[in-house]
């Protein structure tokens, strides 16, 4: 039984920025950059005729320009109980504009609707028993953030084992954006 999700993929130059960020935050499981994206819908564990659906499905996106994306800052979920140090991405809402689409795309072949609100991002950490002191502690001594920017030509399908998240993930389909 398949898990999977769609997203966009990140550029190795700016994964590779990316990880410089990796470290000093005690109780992270930090991301390996080549397993950096931005989820735009999260699928799940499907049997392998609704993943057919799902491949099928997707082709049907109307969402054909490249989409430019800028990641602007850190920041984490989780508030008092902190579970994951990201990169915030934005697209000038055109990822909101790709996410409800897939999200109307996937629910026409008969998937749950997503319960939690997007938030474009790129997770560099989950965290497991960090204190919001030691996050703190990592957001102050990082400095100023650049932002990042790059153009996405496509959204992709990816799978994944099951485990705790992290990766390895594998483009199981592609679909362009212009």
């Amino acid at each position: 039984m398949p898990r999977l999700f769609t997203g966009i993929e990140i550029p190795a130059d700016i994964g590779l920025q990316l990880s410089s960020y990796r470290g000093g935050l005690p109780g992270a499981r930090w991301i390996d950059p080549e397993n950096y994206h931005i989820t735009l819908r999260f699928i799940g564990d499907i049997d392998e005729r609704t993943a057919g659906d799902v491949f099928s499905i997707l082709g049907d996106s109307r969402r054909r320009d490249p989409v430019t994306i800028t990641i602007d800052s850190l920041d984490t979920f989780g508030g008092g109980r902190p579970r994951a140090v990201f990169a915030r991405a934005n697209g000038n809402g055109v990822l909101a504009d790709l996410q409800s689409e897939q999200e109307r795309l996937v629910r026409r072949i008969g998937l749950p609707p997503e319960k939690r609100k997007f938030t474009p991002h790129v997770t560099l950490a989950r965290l497991r028993d960090a204190s919001p002191i030691d996050v703190a502690d990592y957001f102050a001594t990082r400095g100023r953030f650049p932002k990042l920017t790059f153009t996405a030509r496509r959204f992709v399908l990816y799978s994944a084992r099951e485990s705790v998240g992290g990766g390895p993930y594998v483009v199981e389909a592609a679909y362009p954006l212009g």
